[in-house]
């Protein structure tokens, strides 16, 4: 896998997953696949790229904390996107614990790969 960080891409507000509806019918009827500290939900989209959503659990941290775990769902999520079959809505769901860039990241691939969801 290459770990150029110049070639992570952009996050377009298409492949943001916005409305709540969306979100429940991911709880509700997408697969699950979990490790400690995260939970990832996914399921078929029918469309040519990924729909993502970063939400947290209640309780987690101050305003802060919440903003600053996002940022680096979000940037992971960026980092291996071109590594990552298309066509799936994802949440990315973590819990408050050691949070970092590098942990994101590494929880983001594993969780990915017992997803499925990484290329070959």
């Amino acid at each position: 896998m290459d770990t150029d960080l110049n070639k992570t891409g952009c996050f377009k507000r298409s492949e943001h997953i916005k409305h709540p509806a969306d979100i429940q019918n991911l709880f509700k009827k997408g697969k699950k696949v979990s490790i400690y500290g995260a939970k990832m939900f996914y399921i078929e989209n029918n469309l040519s790229y990924n729909r993502i959503g970063f939400p947290l659990p209640r309780g987690y941290g101050n305003a802060i904390e919440r903003n600053k775990s996002k940022r680096y769902s979000r940037e992971s999520y960026r980092f291996f996107k071109s590594h990552l079959n298309t066509g799936f809505d994802i949440l990315l769901l973590v819990f408050p614990g050691n949070d970092s860039f590098l942990s994101r990241c590494e929880q983001f691939k594993t969780l990915c790969k017992k997803a499925g969801l990484l290329k070959e």
